[in-house]
């Protein structure tokens, strides 16, 4: 039990690192590592969003003390992300995880192409 919890922590600040660093939400490292220790796809998500809540306020705290922020814009996403976020879990519960593995990997291979021939 000792070792599941420091081995949790420690992904924890891993995912901080590359969320803070990123701006990606930790969403991209959170959920493969929790799939990997046989999550389903819905705990998985469910648990890496409370994780997510936890590293983004620390990180907000850090990026506003650098300057970091821009609350009108950051906000209105917000807003619309509450609408974006309740439609998503629902849609979710009707995924199986087999079939979420699949569509994550497609968004990250996309999101990897994307950045590494961007300009």
């Amino acid at each position: 039990m000792t070792l599941h919890f420091f081995l949790l922590a420690l992904l924890g600040i891993l995912v901080g690192v590359g969320a803070s660093f990123s701006g990606l939400g930790g969403g991209f490292l959170m959920i493969p590592l929790l799939l990997f220790l046989g999550f389903s796809a819905q705990k998985a998500v469910g648990t890496s969003f409370l994780a997510i809540l936890v590293i983004s306020a620390s990180a907000l705290l850090a990026h506003n003390k650098l300057a970091n922020v821009d609350y009108r814009v950051g906000l209105l996403l917000g807003v619309g992300g509450i609408i974006g976020a309740q439609l998503g879990a629902r849609v979710l519960e009707h995924v199986s995880t087999a079939s979420f593995k699949r569509v994550f990997a497609c968004i990250l291979l996309g999101l990897a192409g994307y950045l590494f021939f961007q300009k």
